[in-house]
Parts: C-alpha cells; sequence; structure tokens
C-alpha cells in the first residue's frame, strides 16, 4: 500500500512541477509579482524564500499552486499605480490568457520531450535468438546451433520474428550470426515447415553457472575475465574448444560481477561434452538443485530437501532439470523409479513414484521439485 502511495507520488510530482512551473514562468514573463510557488496543498513542510517569492513543498502531494500578486478580482482594498503594474488583474488579456495557459502548455512541452526522447532512443526489438537446438532437430542438421542469432532470409534481413511473413513461401537460404562471424546456410525447406521447427526450439537459456556440493556457486566463460554475461551454458557447451574458465561471482538482480582473481582454468579433450567435464571436477548444473519442494509430493516424501542436487535417475547421470522432466515421462504410470542425489554432502539413493497430474487432456509426471534454474 505504502509502495503504491510512494511510486504515485513519485511519478505525479514531476507533472505538477512543470505544470505549476509553466504559471510561474510567463507570470515572471509578464511582470506579474508571484507571492507562493508551491508543490502541494495545505501545511508547508518546508518553505524557502527568494527575491520576494516563497517556494514551498505542501503536505498533500495531489497538486500544487502559484500564488500571484492582485489575483483576487473581489479585492477591497486599493492598489496603488505601482503595485497595479505587477497585479495579475491589471494585465492585458493576452497576458493573463498566457499565463493561465502556461500550466497546460508545460505539460504539452514535457510530453513532447518526452516522445520525442523516446523515439531517438529507438524500441528494442527482441533479436530473433535461437534457442535450444538439438542433434535431433531438422536444423541441426542444416547446421543451425544453440544461440546462432537469424539474421537473413533469402538474402534479405531480418530484423524481428515479424519478419518471418513476408519472405516468400519457400526458405532456401539463412543467414545467422555466430559470435562475430556470419555463416550462411542451405535450408531448402517450405515457410511452414521452417516457422514450425524454429518456433519448436526451446527459447529459454540457461545462465553459464554451476554449482558444487557445498552450495558454492560459479560462473563458467570461455573468454578470461570476461566483462559481458548474455552467453547462456547452451551456447558456451556448443563452442567449447577445449578450455573454460570458472569464477566466483556477486550477483544483484540480474547484473553480475566476476572476481577475477578466484580464476580457475579448465582445460579437456574438445570433443567432450563440458556438462561431462564439469561433473568429473565436481561441479553440478545448477538447474539440479532444488529451489523448492513441494510438501506430501513424491520428492518430499522420498527425503529430498531444499538445496540438495539431483544426480542420476534409474542409475542415468543427469545434465539438466529439463532432462529430469523428459525423462519422467518415459516410464509407467505409477513405476516407482530410483534417484539418487547429492544431501549435506552425501550421495543418497531413494525410491519413489512419480505423481500423474493432467492438465487440458494431457498427462504428466512430477516429483514435486522446483529447479534453481537461472534463465536468460
Amino acid at each position: 500500500m505504502l509502495q503504491g502511495i510512494l511510486i504515485f507520488i513519485i511519478f505525479l510530482g514531476p507533472l505538477i512541477f512543470f505544470h505549476e512551473l509553466g504559471h510561474f514562468f510567463f507570470a515572471r514573463l509578464f511582470g506579474v509579482r508571484v507571492e507562493v510557488f508551491s508543490i502541494g496543498f495545505g501545511p508547508k513542510i518546508f518553505k524557502h524564500v527568494r527575491n520576494g517569492t516563497e517556494y514551498a513543498i505542501s503536505i498533500i502531494p495531489l497538486g500544487g499552486y502559484v500564488k500571484m500578486f492582485g489575483d483576487d478580482p473581489f479585492a477591497e482594498t486599493p492598489l496603488s499605480e505601482e503595485e497595479k503594474k505587477v497585479a495579475f488583474n491589471h494585465k492585458s488579456k493576452w497576458a493573463r490568457f498566457w499565463i493561465v495557459f502556461g500550466g497546460p502548455l508545460a505539460n504539452l512541452l514535457l510530453a513532447y520531450c518526452l516522445y520525442v526522447g523516446l523515439l531517438a532512443g529507438g524500441e528494442k526489438v527482441p533479436e530473433t535468438k535461437v534457442g535450444v537446438v538439438t542433434e535431433q532437430s531438422a536444423l541441426y542438421q542444416k547446421g543451425l546451433r544453440t544461440g546462432d542469432v537469424l539474421v537473413g532470409i533469402n538474402d534479405e534481413k531480418i530484423l524481428s520474428f515479424d519478419d518471418f511473413n513476408i519472405k516468400g513461401s519457400k526458405i532456401e537460404k539463412i543467414t545467422v550470426k555466430r559470435a562475430d562471424q556470419k555463416i550462411d546456410m542451405t535450408v531448402d525447406m517450405g515457410l511452414e515447415p521452417f516457422i514450425e521447427e524454429f518456433v519448436s526450439l526451446v527459447s529459454v537459456v540457461k545462465r553459464p553457472i554451476v554449482t558444487n556440493a557445498k552450495g558454492e556457486r560459479f560462473y563458467v566463460s570461455l573468454i578470461q575475465k570476461p566483462t559481458e554475461f548474455s552467453s547462456s551454458f547452451e551456447e558456451i557447451s556448443s563452442a567449447f574448444k577445449g578450455q573454460a574458465y570458472i569464477y566466483n561471482f556477486k550477483q544483484v538482480d540480474d547484473k553480475i560481477e566476476i572476481d577475477p582473481v578466484t580464476e580457475s582454468l579448465i582445460s579437456a579433450d574438445p570433443t567432450k561434452n563440458l556438462s561431462e567435464i564439469l561433473l568429473g571436477l565436481g561441479f553440478f548444473p545448477v538447474d539440479l538443485t532444488v529451489k523448492n519442494i513441494v510438501m506430501n509430493s513424491p520428492a518430499d516424501k522420498a527425503g529430498i530437501k531444499k538445496g540438495d542436487i539431483l544426480l542420476k535417475l534409474e542409475g542415468v547421470q543427469l545434465r539438466s532439470f529439463e532432462e529430469l522432466r523428459v525423462s519422467l515421462q518415459k516410464f509407467e504410470d505409477g513405476k516407482s523409479v530410483n534417484v539418487e542425489f547429492l544431501s549435506e554432502g552425501k550421495v543418497v539413493s531413494k525410491p519413489l513414484v512419480p505423481e500423474v497430474k493432467e492438465v487440458d487432456k494431457k498427462k504428466s509426471k512430477i516429483i514435486g521439485i522446483e529447479s534453481g534454474v537461472e534463465y536468460i
């Protein structure tokens, strides 16, 4: 409640200020004496007098006012000739018009400046970045890889996904940006099959963060002392050439700051899978860390707790939470499966029976675990 009120005041304040500033500017321009310039109504909580004008902030922040000398048409006290020169009601009709219109005019100018500023800054259009491309995908066979950015179709530039609908009925060639290179690929697919295949790719990709048995988290990079952190785990896995770096890091919201002093170099066979290499060194995918457990769920009954790390399902090493989810669907309903997990530094193996849930007439098996994954 209080937060909402503060946000309202913060956004309303500038509108009030510029509105009253418009009145104030034209009043001064036409020689009217301004007695009070106040943001807010009611008792004043701050005031300062300068050049005969009292500047104030009042307790009720729902408006403001500019008090001008001689603006009361029913005042009984006669004004001297000198006072008439600075009195609002003794100015010409045009002067009074501009003083009154100055407030709305200031708001119009503010809106115009904000609009022009937004136009000049431009709107960020989401790039056509490819999600996770599995080896089974038809586009993988054509050469597409996780993290590629689609920049051209049939030699025409692509700026957003909306451009898919204006490139003809057949996709003969696509151009992608991979790292600092542009690569052309022969696709030779119809428009609809291409779009269906493209949008079927998992678009959410994970941050390259791993954890150890103690629950400590580390950032993985192919670049030494990185300063840019937009690459996903899938991208660096695809681009792995036998060398990677691991860092301790701090994270505030989405901002990541590595500690270069903690740099560790990983050198391994470039033909091996990066996930397998990291697992062999005691680093686990952060998405296999248990963030939360649903009470009375199969995982809860098996003794899995928040902070545990999932290792194997039926003896098969897990490399991602998505792999766990997909693997669970392959078992028969009601069948007990064995889950191996790391809990408080010890490897524990427990049987559990996945729960079958039906949503929109589609059955899925769950065990009641929320992943600690961080998406980009």
